[in-house]
């Protein structure tokens, strides 16, 4: 009989293995089964700080049920589109449902998309179809393949578990914030591909969807190309998933003109902020940070009328290029494993609204980013490099020139520049505001040594695709909208779990 323990206390000093002394002693007997069920962090108190487990253990040997799940009996065409966190793990349960999905994907395969990210990195050659953005793994595996999520969805656990089995840490499983590490992500993505295509699943990789086939208001068809011969073919379908992620704005716009229905939506824009890595630990752990993983954080201001807010925040990480179309700069934060760097980065977001784009119309957002985008493109050099201050200069409009203590990270080098002559005024008013607020709940973020490198803009799609209650677009049958690119889902544990839901619909639709 398996026995649980919560709240058991470790100083941080204690090594995890003392976990099971504490098992040993409750049981009264030698452990055969044991389990870490959940682990955080409790530092409330800097001068007491500990680790806080819930554990599982037995004196018998304990073995975990495989789910055992239910086939489909026909063979319908399923086409995934897209192949980030949503598109992936869509097509993984419906492998495990017995369907053999094809998924469509404009970028490379990871290890081919790695290599093109990294001559963007130090040439500053930008692919407009494999970049940070678009290619196997989606967005998020340049990003740390942070697997938190405020979300209580049922497919959560479904979603770390299938992540465990394809290589990821195990400790995801417990972790109260679990990360991956774009390394480890690296060879996660290729495990996932194996099995996927040992089940009777395929990739087209290199090809974009250029439109829809539509008969009588039901999707039988997309007619793709592939983006380096142009070669263009039709490929059928009984059902076809959109997890295309935020920044296809092309696909968007095919998509509309094909009369799928969507909606513009709220979105926000910013600046990544680094600080030293042991600064940060400091002002979250005292001097107990050299004890602990590199420190993050998370927080707030309404100081300003615009709610201003970190996001994607990368412990001992670095800033990197995220740009898919020529003649923009976009920025983005990624962390290795180890998160061992010598600065600490996040997103700092200001709440944009739709009269802040000066049209109601359907791209009007889009346009909005695009256009600040570009202007970080001219203001940083025109090649690529990211305007980048200090926040001491930022706050009170100065131009030095020279940074302090923090180095910037970016790998595509940065040009010292006023991000003012970047960011929408009422954004940089905002996050003047903000700033210091926070300074309040973390001592330091005020820094002045503190970096701003410009433009955060792919927080969230600027569209949604509309859906109905079965998933399926609101316009067109047999068109699933999916994921972070379709507006139902924000991050990597949540556009996955997106993507389970929508594959147990198409399973029980098929099905019955």
């Amino acid at each position: 009989m398996i026995r649980r323990l919560d709240n058991v206390k470790l100083s941080v000093t204690r090594p995890e293995s003392d976990l099971l002394k504490v098992a040993a002693r409750n049981l009264g007997a030698p452990v055969r089964y044991f389990s870490v069920i959940k682990k955080s962090l409790d530092a409330r108190d800097k001068n007491n700080i500990f680790w806080v487990y819930s554990i599982a253990f037995s004196s018998q040997e304990e073995q975990e049920v495989a789910p055992d799940f239910e086939k489909i009996t026909s063979h319908p065409r399923v086409v995934i589109v897209g192949s980030g966190p949503a598109g992936l793990m869509c097509a993984l349960r419906l492998i495990d449902h017995g369907f053999e999905p094809v998924i469509i994907e404009r970028g490379q395969p990871v290890e081919e998309r790695k290599k093109t990210c990294e001559r963007f990195y130090s040439e500053r050659v930008l692919d407009c179809e494999s970049n940070v953005q678009f290619g196997e793994g989606g967005a998020g595996a340049f990003s740390d393949g942070k697997l938190n999520t405020q979300t209580h969805d049922g497919f959560n656990r479904d979603v770390l578990k299938y992540f465990a089995s394809f290589g990821a840490p195990d400790e995801i499983l417990y972790l109260n914030k679990p990360h991956v590490g774009s390394d480890k992500l690296y060879d996660v993505l290729r495990n996932m591909r194996a099995h996927i295509m040992a089940k009777g699943g395929s990739f087209l990789f290199d090809t974009r969807v250029d439109g829809l086939e539509i008969s009588q208001g039901r999707l039988v068809g997309l007619t793709v190309s592939n983006v380096r011969s142009g070669l263009t073919q039709s490929v059928p379908c009984d059902a076809a998933v959109f997890a295309i992620g935020h920044s296809a704005r092309d696909t968007f716009e095919m998509l509309h003109g094909c009369g799928v229905a969507m909606e513009p939506r709220d979105f926000a824009i910013g600046v990544r902020i680094e600080h030293l890595t042991k600064d940060i630990g400091f002002a979250q752990y005292g001097k107990n940070y050299v004890n602990l993983p590199a420190a993050d954080y998370k927080l707030v201001s309404h100081a300003h009328e615009r709610t201003v807010f970190t996001f994607c925040m990368c412990p001992g990480g670095v800033v990197i290029p995220a740009a898919s179309e020529k003649g923009g700069v976009v920025v983005n934060g990624m962390s290795l494993y180890a998160r061992d760097g010598i600065n600490s980065n996040s997103a700092l977001m200001v709440q944009m609204k739709k009269g802040d784009f000066g049209s109601d119309d359907m791209f009007a957002g889009m346009r909005f980013q695009r256009q600040i985008e570009q202007k970080a493109f001219e203001v940083g050099g025109g090649n690529y490099k990211a305007p980048a201050m200090t926040y001491g200069d930022f706050a009170s409009d100065k131009l030095s020139g020279t940074f302090g203590d923090v180095k910037p990270t970016y790998a595509a080098g940065v040009t010292y520049a006023p991000l003012s002559r970047v960011l929408p005024k009422v954004a940089v008013e905002a996050l003047k505001a903000a700033i210091p607020d926070m300074d309040r709940r973390l001592k330091g973020f005020a820094s002045p040594h503190a970096i701003l490198t410009g433009v955060e803009t792919r927080f969230s799609s600027p569209v949604r695709i509309l859906r109905n209650s079965l998933l399926q677009s609101v316009s067109v049958e047999n068109l699933y909208p999916c994921g972070e690119g379709s507006g139902y889902s924000g991050g990597i544990t949540s556009s996955a779990a997106d993507g389970m839901r929508t594959a147990e619909v198409l399973f029980q639709r098929f099905n019955s």
